[in-house]
């Protein structure tokens, strides 16, 4: 009796469709055809089976595997040691093979197992049998044996890689079935409040559910949007054919000027555009997240969060605003340790949070308006109090100085108020640790301003709770939306994308400005259409607030890579070899603590910790000398070089090929105040325009950095023109001050215009046209913001971005820092008192002059072409729209000088009045575009004598 080896290994289940549907539907060995499991799809050639489908047993395995089974194994009862009672042939064991109490054999090497009872069936395999193909006969002497073709097998290993052959087999299968029942579950929308499937929501394996999706734009809005790029591109191309081949002789040096300038505008414009033409939005499923990680009945699974709280100026921040902060951070609904790490160089903050620590019926049981207003007077009443510095400075209860009298000289201080003592909310829950840190100072010391208190709070967070995740706010953007974390946990934790997922940015969200929003403080066009087409590429670039950080990836860690499936030899992919303590130390500096903390990917300290000890090695995380000599600020943490190290820190992390997330929820996530009065909304765009000039200047430049790292072509191109915008200020002010010279001369940028050349003008005016109004549909940004955006680009251009590129010349060329000083002058009582507020500076003097004299070529221009006549009117035409689009442009800032008064300030208009005739005086006396022969004298044609 024989039997074909193959046919005792069950093959598995999508092999075996396989092979009857794409193979010769037999045993390679035997050649037996394949018979149809029940459940299995037909293929030709089972027509002949009058087998009905069993649909509710169409996966049951158990059931296949033992019809599989007897259909090739007959009854043979043995004794111990394998001897059988009797032998049947094969036609005997098939006929046999019905019995219902049969079951699995077991299968032995060689030898008798002395578990196997007289009442179980085995198949022995012998060692002598032949290592070839083929069916081999039983030989003589071993009667009692089933002689089966053998292969190398390990014991050790799962027999289940080899085939179904054990009992144990089946009780693995049995286990993993019911695991999977567990997770078997049927998840509704968020908002489904009648019980009812959304019948686009797959009923699928909750560990396979997606935390987030992405939603595209829908191809009516960016389909045409992509269509109107290309011919504003094409429409670009014969404008310029056109400009460099029709120079104007009378006015050359006007000519190749605009030209210039026209150029850097449309590669300005490229830089801008391209970087929008995958725009994404996203959605995210919180009940998911909830079923995934907090599960009833067990503990909660989500990851720890850290956040950070960073203040400097008590003066310019008022400790309420940070006491709001502190509040929402408390009030956020998810379970997690939060590490609120605060940084502040006054004493203001610390006696702020003293007052939680008598108080924290304040975080326990919530408050309403009257509660809210007492705590208001009592934060204030500290404030006024703290304001009122002693002579000697102030003193401890033990009478010893207090180390933070001086604020540029004094040793690192971290005090622990919440979280350490047992308070619990009224929920039972223990409130969360909340930190105050101050860095060490010292003259001589470089202590790199936001980059280097956000390095030095990633340290002590790290000893303290070390959270895999961090979250760092301003001091003046409190959360607006308990959700926010968990928003960004759905991106964060997601098992198939989440893992590569650097931070998650949300919009800046703003509160009391004005409804004109007169200098564009809400940035609306950069947040809702910049930011959503970021998204579609490698991520939105991080803009220093309201950001979740993935801690591995502050490290400066490269993002992991994708493993490849594994191959058909099974070879193992080796692990990455170890990094020695001296090499992490050099990276990290010297704190074995925090440098063992690095090595957690998951976060999280030991449990039994000596906390008095480790406030002792975080007070040597923020010591002035940490840093040297290691790699802080230049591969890890948030990078120096720049006052803007949001879009640095960013940048370096897509160069080490991690991405980023854009996250928009229903409600604003954060929401923060702004400067809303035009002179220090015109120092914050300066503060911007200085880090972007800083970075060009510098070895991380986007240009030539950070190629052949994971930054893609269309992300280095948006990071490319964040730091390359301020130098359009040049261009852009030369570009301002032409229709004033060309009325003043009464030359133009043009020649004669021609009816190929209006044609021309009007498609492209039509095109820029056509693309803001498809920008501002697929954005979800109305016409208002779009247009004060437009407006406060050329003011600021004119202006912030100027000064900023003369101080980042002087200070990377030559060392020199330059500051600008704002004084404030004064005020009017009202909701938007602020609006009002006018505070002398110097980055008023240009665009208050380009005002000033447009408005005077425009008089100028008019008044000629009345005193010429009619035929004058037509040249002048071109020439009054270029300076009118220069004035509206300009408006909001003629508003802002203005203000509630019924006059210009003085200073402003000395200022103005003096440059404009200063460059005026200049013009007459070298003026380029009259003829150095003298005037060209034509004859009139008209006879004077009669």
């Amino acid at each position: 009796m024989s039997f074909c080896s193959s046919m005792l290994m069950k093959p598995e289940r999508t092999c075996y469709e396989y092979e009857r549907k794409e193979g010769s539907q037999a045993c390679p060995q035997c050649k037996t055809r394949y018979k149809r499991v029940k459940g299995s799809p037909r293929v030709e050639g089972d027509e002949e089976e009058d087998e009905i489908d069993d649909l509710e047993h169409e996966f049951d395995y158990g059931n296949i595997e033992a019809s599989s089974f007897t259909q090739v194994v007959g009854a043979m009862p043995s004794g111990r040691g394998g001897h059988a009672g009797s032998t049947g042939s094969a036609t005997s064991s098939k006929n046999d093979s019905s019995s219902q109490g049969l079951e699995f054999p077991l299968l032995t090497y060689g030898e008798e197992d002395v578990q196997i009872s007289y009442d179980q069936h085995a198949i022995i395999v012998p060692p002598f049998a032949s290592q070839g193909n083929g069916i081999h006969q039983t030989p003589a002497g071993h009667q009692h044996l089933v002689c089966v073709h053998t292969r190398s097998m390990v014991p050790e290993k799962d027999i289940a890689l080899y085939g179904y052959g054990s009992i144990a087999w089946k009780e693995r299968m049995e286990e993993w079935r019911k695991r999977q029942n567990h997770k078997l579950q049927v998840v509704k929308h968020q908002g489904d409040n009648d019980g009812e499937l959304d019948p686009d929501l797959p009923m699928m394996d909750e560990g396979r559910q997606p935390l987030s999706r992405k939603l595209p734009i829908s191809s009516s809005k960016i389909s045409p949007y992509r269509l109107i790029i290309i011919l504003r591109l094409v429409v670009l191309g014969f404008f310029f054919h056109y400009r460099i081949l029709h120079p104007v002789p009378d006015a050359y040096g006007l000519w190749m000027t605009s030209v210039i300038c026209e150029i850097w505008f449309a590669v300005s414009w490229i830089l801008d555009q391209f970087p929008k033409w995958y725009p994404i939005e996203r959605e995210t499923y919180l009940d998911r997240l909830s079923l995934r990680y907090e599960k009833e009945g067990r503990p909660s699974e989500l990851a720890d969060v850290d956040i950070f709280v960073s203040t400097v100026d008590p003066m310019k921040e008022p400790p309420l605003i940070t006491a709001n902060t502190v509040l929402s951070i408390l009030a956020v609904d998810i379970q997690l340790t939060k590490s609120c790490a605060m940084c502040q160089m006054m004493v203001q903050p610390c006696l702020l949070l003293k007052h939680f620590q008598r108080h924290p019926n304040l975080l326990e049981n919530g408050f309403h308006s009257r509660e809210y207003d007492e705590f208001k007077v009592r934060v204030n009443r500290l404030v006024a109090m703290a304001q009122k510095v002693p002579e000697d400075g102030w003193t401890m209860q033990d009478g010893t100085p207090w180390p933070g009298n001086n604020v540029r000289d004094h040793p690192g201080m971290i005090q622990l108020f919440l979280g350490h003592d047992g308070l619990r909310d009224v929920d039972g829950n223990e409130l969360p640790r909340l930190v105050y840190v101050s860095r060490e100072k010292r003259p001589g010391f470089e202590h790199h301003k936001k980059a280097g208190a956000m390095n030095a709070l990633v340290r002590v967070s790290a000893v303290l709770s070390n959270a895999p995740y961090l979250l760092n706010v301003d001091c003046d953007h409190y959360i607006n939306n308990s959700k926010a974390l968990r928003e960004a946990m759905c991106f964060m934790m997601d098992p198939t994308s989440g893992k590569k997922v650097c931070y998650v940015q949300f919009p800046q969200r703003f509160d009391g400005i004005d409804r004109h929003d007169r200098y564009s403080n809400r940035n609306v066009v950069f947040f809702d259409i910049n930011m959503k087409g970021l998204d579609g590429l490698q991520g939105p670039i991080y803009v220093g607030t309201g950001c979740v950080f993935r801690r591995q990836a502050l490290y400066g860690y490269d993002a992991p890579v994708r493993k490849k499936p594994p191959s058909k030899t099974w070879t193992n992919i080796a692990s990455s070899p170890p990094v020695s303590q001296e090499k992490l130390e050099k990276r990290f500096g010297q704190s074995p603590v925090f440098v063992a903390s690095t090595l957690r990917e998951n976060g999280g300290i030991p449990d039994k910790v000596n906390l008095t000890s480790h406030l002792k090695e975080a007070m040597h995380l923020i010591s002035c000398g940490y840093e040297d000599k290691t790699e802080w600020g230049k591969e890890v943490g948030w990078i120096y070089g720049s006052v803007t190290e949001d879009i640095l820190t960013g940048f370096k992390m897509h160069c080490h090929g991690w991405r980023s997330v854009y996250c928009i929820p229903k409600r604003p996530a954060f929401k923060g105040s702004a400067p809303i009065n035009l002179s220090d909304r015109l120092h914050q765009v300066l503060r911007w325009a200085l880090g972007s000039v800083e970075i060009f200047l510098s070895k991380h430049c986007p240009i030539w950095y950070g190629y052949g790292g994971g930054l893609k072509g269309l992300e280095r191109f948006s990071y490319i023109n964040s730091v390359v915008y301020p130098w359009t200020s040049i261009p852009l002010l030369v570009y301002c001050t032409l229709p004033a010279i060309c009325l003043l001369t009464g030359k133009f940028i043009v020649p004669e215009i021609s009816n190929y050349a209006s044609i021309i003008f009007m498609a492209l005016f039509i095109s820029i046209a056509a693309t803001g109004i498809l920008e501002m549909q697929w954005g979800g940004v109305g016409i208002d913001d779009w247009w004060r955006n437009e407006q406060f680009w050329v003011i600021g251009g004119v202006s912030s971005h100027l000064f900023a590129l003369f101080q980042g010349l002087l200070k990377v060329l030559a060392g020199v820092s330059t500051n600008f000083t704002v004084t404030s002058k004064g005020g009017d009582d009202g909701e938007f008192s602020e609006l009002y507020v006018f505070k002398w500076t110097t980055l008023l003097i240009p665009p208050t002059t380009l005002l000033i004299i447009n408005i005077i070529g425009v008089v100028v221009g008019i008044a000629d072409a009345v005193n010429n006549g009619y035929d004058s009117w037509g040249p002048l035409f071109g020439k009054l729209f270029f300076a009118i689009w220069v004035i509206m442009h300009l408006y909001p800032f003629l508003k802002g000088l203005i203000g509630k008064q019924d006059r210009v300030p003085t200073v402003i208009l000395i200022w103005s009045i003096l440059l404009a005739s200063i460059m005026t005086l200049v013009w007459v006396r070298v003026n380029p575009f009259v003829s150095r022969d003298g005037p060209i004298l034509e004859i009139c044609g008209l006879n004077c004598d009669e």
